[in-house]
């Protein structure tokens, strides 16, 4: 699988009845395949639903079964992270960003933490900018550490379901993308008549 297409995204429905019966002929080849994605799950928790519902199928594994743990493995070819955020100067959308970081992260949490540098980046050059000219604008964030430890930049949790971001970052239902964008204050277009 060395030479395989990566994955951006895993989606893996459960079957409760595979539509193919045709059992698989490795199974010694499964077992090994998957106990090296339990291993991973370690630090990419994300893996964690898709392992265990491959897990479920260790004494009757199918073909369909042996499909769906190559997809897993595709995406994990797929190593890195999507990062996006959206900075707003007052209720204006002002820059986003949608792009694959640059370096794997080994753990959901710091792939957060490199999408929040890039953040802080964007908004110290906006600073910068809006000072050259004549804006005010309050801080001026250089380090994320720095600025939070010394309450320049202020860091909030953000529901699941209010993250602007994921509209640059994921596939979305039509309804949270519709809220998402609304949000985003972007105008739907409508086609012409």
């Amino acid at each position: 699988m060395t030479e395989c297409k990566p994955l951006a995204t895993l989606v893996f429905c459960s079957h409760s009845s595979p539509s193919s019966k045709e059992s698989f002929d490795n199974p010694t080849r499964y077992h090994s395949l998957l106990g090296a994605l339990q291993y991973l799950t370690v630090t990419r928790p994300n893996l964690s639903f898709v392992v265990n519902q491959l897990c479920q199928h260790m004494h009757s594994q199918t073909v369909e079964h042996w499909g769906l743990l190559k997809r897993a493995l595709r995406y994990v070819k797929d190593q890195k992270s999507t990062s996006g955020f959206v900075v707003f100067l007052g209720s204006n959308m002002v820059s986003w960003v949608c792009r694959k970081q640059h370096i794997v992260a080994w753990s959901s949490t710091e792939a957060e933490y490199k999408g929040l540098a890039n953040v802080v980046v964007e908004v110290t050059w906006i600073v910068s900018l809006l000072r050259e000219l004549d804006k005010t604008c309050g801080g001026d964030y250089h380090f994320v550490c720095d600025e939070v430890a010394s309450s320049e930049l202020q860091v909030n949790f953000i529901s699941t379901r209010d993250k602007l971001a994921d509209i640059f970052t994921k596939a979305l239902s039509t309804l949270q993308f519709e809220f998402l964008r609304d949000k985003l204050n972007v105008v739907p277009s409508h086609p012409c008549a």
